[in-house]
């Protein structure tokens, strides 16, 4: 039987959710509203001083050749860590639904991963493939194959998109999983009396249900790959060499925090921050209409 909590007035309500209101104010709302008023300023390397500039910061920040150069970097970062960690979850799940031995210990280890912070992934990716003291990483100049990521941009970004993929296949496995356990059993068998075969109940009747799914955890990793990397990238390669690895979300931290260039970093975050809405509101308008949890 369902119970109801009513409240006899508006204060308890309130006070119940004030510690939210207030860690979301000081976290979120504070620091967001610092960005949009320096990103109309441009102030000195010691902060000192300021002047109004209006849509300066911007108009520079969007015409810089640099910028659009780690903008393209960062689409070709974000899809490659979304499709990698979708796929590699989907089959994941695929395999762990069956009925085998064990399946229970698999699972549990495959969202392991999950728990573990993202400075630290990467810090078992550079003992995995440190060109002189990674076992992988040795293993490769061994067989003769010239590893050495801290030099070869190319090889620095396949590692950081290996890295951040690898940290999100266990968030993805759990929703792919909850996905293909809640499709009735009945819809699969009445297929295969039909003479659909795996591969075609597959691709015919289990994929398309779980669609809206897909499409959640879509958004969920570009937005992942677009903000919540900059440990993995920092870690392993700094952005580096050169400017390979540097995505926008790493970008902001190196003109504002090592080149002190406050105004511009801000204008970058404002950037990111539409970038953030603009994916909520896809969310929401495409997704929370469709999905029937």
């Amino acid at each position: 039987m369902e119970k109801k909590v009513y409240f006899r007035g508006i204060a308890l309500p309130y006070l119940l959710l004030l510690p939210q209101i207030i860690v979301t104010g000081l976290f979120f709302f504070w620091p967001a509203a610092q960005a949009v008023r320096q990103s109309f300023l441009r102030e000195d390397a010691f902060g000192l001083s300021s002047q109004f500039v209006g849509f300066e910061n911007f108009t520079d920040v969007l015409s810089d050749p640099t910028w659009l150069d780690s903008a393209f970097r960062t689409l070709l970062f974000s899809s490659s860590v979304a499709i990698l960690a979708l796929a590699s979850a989907l089959f994941l799940a695929v395999q762990a639904d069956k009925h085998i031995r064990g399946a229970n210990t698999y699972k549990t280890l495959l969202i392991w991963p999950y728990a573990v912070a993202p400075a630290i992934a990467a810090v078992l990716w550079l003992f995995m493939f440190h060109p002189n003291i990674g076992i992988f990483g040795r293993a490769l100049n061994a067989m003769g194959i010239p590893w050495n990521y801290k030099l070869n941009g190319d090889q620095a970004m396949l590692l950081i998109i290996l890295a951040a993929a690898w940290k999100q296949v266990s968030y993805n496995f759990i929703f792919f999983l909850a996905g293909l356990q809640s499709i009735p059993k009945s819809v699969l068998e009445a297929a295969a009396i039909d003479g659909a075969r795996p591969m075609r109940r597959f691709w015919t009747v289990v994929f398309p249900l779980l669609s809206p799914t897909a499409f959640f955890l879509l958004v969920v990793n570009l937005v992942y790959a677009f903000f919540d990397t900059f440990g993995i990238i920092h870690s392993l390669t700094q952005g580096g060499p050169g400017k390979a690895t540097e995505t926008l979300i790493y970008r902001v931290y190196t003109d504002g925090v090592m080149n002190l260039n406050f105004g511009s970093s801000a204008a970058q975050s404002v950037i990111l921050m539409i970038l953030v809405i603009v994916l909520t509101m896809v969310q929401f308008r495409y997704v929370e209409r469709k999905v029937h949890y």
